[in-house]
């Protein structure tokens, strides 16, 4: 195989730059990548197009003075003529869950339910297998409805508006789903959109949108946003939900803590603006044998306003006790996929952020198949069943983690920094070295295979190769307190010297969604593969931090052009080159194995010289 010439024209069409060949252009180094790994799901088998085939519609909140105003009713039902109304022949829907926020209940053979009523409250039905909720224009979902009969409090951004008198009902309406009934699952999530402008907008239409608009696998689940929709400006709501127009699939969305009306005078008030134009700040759904809870785990104290850097994670009381109840409804044999904005566990800060109420959480979901999803801190993270870090034994004593963690790698990357690429989106790298991109759950039953794709890119792209050598090292040294996008380009990078190998070389992967489990292997001029070393075992040790055990090709790229500070990632594997390596050039193959078989390969070409 022909390795590319070293020439912008002549590499492939892949706009991510964070590949070893694009840091090394300009010294004539080329990296060579083919990739072994399941290809990601095609579209639906029956070849509709969603645009055409969506279910358009809302709930039907019917007016009138409810004879009961201590209870709201109604009934959920099959919608066939997709009216959003119900007609004489569509029959109501037994056994579906609804609730008010706090207590959940399931419908009787008539499809009618009731529950206690009580001032602002969000009234929801979790959607059955089978069926599927109606969409907006923007193929926002619709299955609820906000009960605040004054409104919310003066808010810059408005809030919620004053609904009135209890209605007489509140039906809703469901359109069967053969994609939602599959027991093949694609569940999108993305984390962390986080637009503070419009140019920001852009940048999100232009990357992560673009390459979903071109994606027909995530129809049935849909795409889960997990928080911090925009940066603190609530005005930007409309413009970033309107990017969900370009999806294939219903859109969903949790709030994170830039999502907050922080004019709010009172805690029960803070998420009104979000709910207002996203939908509730906590709900549940199905898609095939998967049970998706969708948790607000952002808590700020009471304190009028509220200070921005003043949140804490946390579901409080009520949200506690809808877990519990929802939960409760659901039969053992599904799968949990438990997503939230902040992490119930991270590594990057397993010494200071945590849940609140994690104990109480693991305990509800005891038992239970469970797999939990988040954002916020804008890196990757895959944490496995029995992964234990110093700072987590408190919680988990010596057992580790009960289930699967993951973090996923933001939408925005790290906050839409670096350098702004020909496609109208930046490298923004994050602070563990991945690029910016969306995680897919692809589940089959209740096994769940999680797939990461960076912006502009697809499946085969996985991993960075580097080399961390002394004189990487010392170039770190002298730029780590620069402000980032500063700092000189390190000459060579992919040139090493005798003396390099004399004091320590590594050649590095970073194997973005490489968790406990995986393996990685490196063949050097055709050698026998030689087994690479995990920088963090997940143990019970401490986080390392530092240059030698940075991701060099991250660095090389946040240092020069900005972005985050890869110096920690639990991801990271190195293999000590050998001191002895002759003067020329050398190819390096890399393996990665992830936890679930699959393999990727990509090869890297260094040059050592005397």
């Amino acid at each position: 195989m022909n390795m590319p010439e070293c020439s912008p024209s002549a590499r492939p069409h892949r706009p991510l730059r964070l590949t070893t060949t694009a840091l090394a252009l300009a010294a004539c180094s080329a990296v060579l990548s083919t990739t072994v790994a399941t290809a990601a799901p095609a579209g639906p088998a029956d070849g509709t197009n969603w645009a055409e085939t969506a279910y358009r519609g809302g709930v039907d909140v019917v007016a009138g003075t409810d004879e009961n105003p201590e209870t709201i009713d109604g009934v959920v039902f099959e919608d066939k003529n997709r009216n959003s109304v119900q007609d004489t022949n569509e029959q109501g829907l037994t056994g579906v869950a609804v609730t008010n926020g706090r207590d959940v209940v399931t419908t009787d053979a008539q499809g009618r339910y009731e529950l206690p009523a009580y001032d602002n409250m969000t009234v929801s039905v979790t959607q059955p297998r089978g069926y599927q909720v109606p969409v907006d224009e923007d193929n926002v979902a619709q299955f609820f409805y906000h009960h605040l009969p004054q409104g919310s409090p003066e808010l810059r951004f408005g809030g919620i508006a004053p609904t009135g008198p209890l209605p007489d009902e509140v039906n809703f309406p469901l359109a069967k789903s053969s994609e939602t009934s599959s027991p093949e699952q694609h569940c999108l999530i993305g984390a962390d959109v986080q637009t503070y402008n419009q140019k920001e907008v852009e940048y999100a239409r232009n990357g992560v949108f673009t390459d979903l608009a071109e994606r027909t696998d995530y129809a049935g689940c849909g795409a889960l946003f997990v928080g911090d929709v925009v940066g603190d400006d609530l005005s930007l709501f409309p413009q970033t939900r309107e990017l969900t127009g370009m999806l294939n699939g219903p859109a969903r969305f949790l709030p994170g803590n830039h999502d907050l009306d922080f004019d709010s005078p009172e805690r029960e008030h803070n998420f009104d603006t979000f709910r207002s134009q996203l939908g509730p700040d906590y709900y549940s759904y199905d898609a095939g044998k998967a049970h998706v809870v969708a948790l607000n785990t952002i808590e700020y104290p009471t304190v009028v306003p509220p200070r921005k850097s003043s949140y804490t994670y946390g579901l409080g009381e009520q949200q506690l006790e809808w877990l519990r109840n929802d939960i409760a409804q659901v039969p053992d044999n599904q799968l949990i996929v438990l997503a939230s904005h902040s992490p119930l566990l991270e590594f990057y800060y397993s010494n200071s952020h945590r849940t609140k109420q994690l104990q109480e959480i693991y305990a509800i979901l005891e038992g239970r198949e469970v797999i939990a999803v988040s954002g916020h801190t804008h890196m990757s993270e895959n944490l496995r069943e029995g992964d234990l870090m110093a700072g987590w034994k408190d919680l988990v004593g010596d057992e580790g983690l009960p289930f699967t963690h993951l973090t996923v790698g933001a939408v925005s990357g790290h906050w839409y920094s670096g350098r702004v690429l020909e496609e109208g989106y930046p490298t923004s790298i994050q602070r563990d070295g991945t690029p910016p991109g969306v995680l897919t759950l692809d589940i089959k039953n209740t096994e769940v295979t999680e797939r990461y794709t960076v912006t502009g890119g697809d499946e085969s792209e996985q991993m960075a190769l580097g080399v961390n050598s002394p004189t990487y090292r010392d170039w770190y040294a002298e730029n780590a307190g620069k402000p980032r996008g500063t700092a000189p380009a390190l000459e060579d990078p992919l040139v090493v010297s005798r003396e390099d190998l004399a004091a320590t070389t590594w050649l590095t992967t970073n194997f973005w969604m490489g968790s406990t489990g995986s393996t990685v292997r490196v063949a050097i001029d055709g050698a026998e593969p030689v087994e690479a070393v995990r920088t963090q075992q997940l143990q019970g040790e401490t986080v390392n931090v530092g240059a030698e055990w940075s991701d060099p090709v991250a660095i090389q790229e946040q240092f020069v052009n900005g972005g985050g500070l890869a110096d920690r990632t639990m991801h990271l594997w190195r293999l000590e080159l050998p001191a002895d390596l002759p003067a020329g050039e050398h190819t390096a193959e890399v393996t990665a194995t992830d936890v679930h078989g699959r393999n990727y390969i990509d090869t890297l070409t260094f040059t050592v010289t005397e």
